[in-house]
């Protein structure tokens, strides 16, 4: 019996510092995917493409699977080519809802305060979806199919998950204001949270 029971602690022990180091690379792979999204972002309209290969590199890298910098490349070009529509179109709603937001704070509308409320959730709801629709998003697929289960998913099955995203663009937020440098590593975290939010949404 003291035998079993010293094995079992000698198993647990050696656990722990594994279990330590899986975490600690995996926070790691989550602030290298950040530097990759954002680089590959640049040019604005490829930000949701950059934002679904970098959720892709980080499921691959989850399930214990091959992903380099090359895979990450191909991906965005993929994602690029068969979703630009998708992204210009999001793009646009972005614009749009920017310039009703920028027209209600003028006043020269009545209920300016109402317009500004309905501006600001508009677009909180366009980005998170549009993030949503990113992490659901696979090679092969369409982008279109994508969208349909992110506004499924974001509005109706799992609204918890839409919340918790919204929290992780505060957190990308406050770091980019405090320190610009920290906007990559809070975008891997971001591309974390989403994949975190699209597994929970199939459970």
């Amino acid at each position: 019996m003291e035998r079993r029971r010293a094995r079992e602690t000698s198993v647990r022990t050696s656990e722990r510092p594994s279990r330590r180091l899986v975490r600690f690379s995996l926070f790691a792979e989550c602030l290298l995917t950040g530097v990759w999204v954002v680089l590959a972002a640049l040019p604005l309209l490829t930000l949701l493409p950059s934002f679904a290969a970098g959720c892709a590199h980080l499921r691959r890298h989850l399930d214990g699977e091959r992903s380099t910098l090359r895979d990450f490349g191909s991906v965005v070009r993929e994602a690029t080519r068969s979703g630009w529509r998708f992204s210009l179109l999001w793009w646009a709603a972005l614009a749009l809802l920017a310039f009703d937001l920028r027209v209600a704070r003028t006043g020269a509308l009545p209920g300016g305060p109402a317009l500004i409320a309905v501006s600001v959730a508009g677009t909180l709801t366009a980005i998170v979806l549009g993030l949503r629709t990113a992490a659901a998003w696979r090679p092969g697929t369409g982008w279109a199919a994508a969208a349909r289960t992110a506004v499924r998913r974001g509005l109706a099955a799992d609204p918890g998950g839409s919340l918790l995203l919204a929290g992780g663009l505060a957190v990308v937020t406050v770091a980019a204001w405090q320190m610009l440098p920290l906007t990559a590593p809070a975008v891997g975290a971001l591309a974390a949270c989403a994949v975190a939010v699209e597994r929970r949404a199939r459970v």
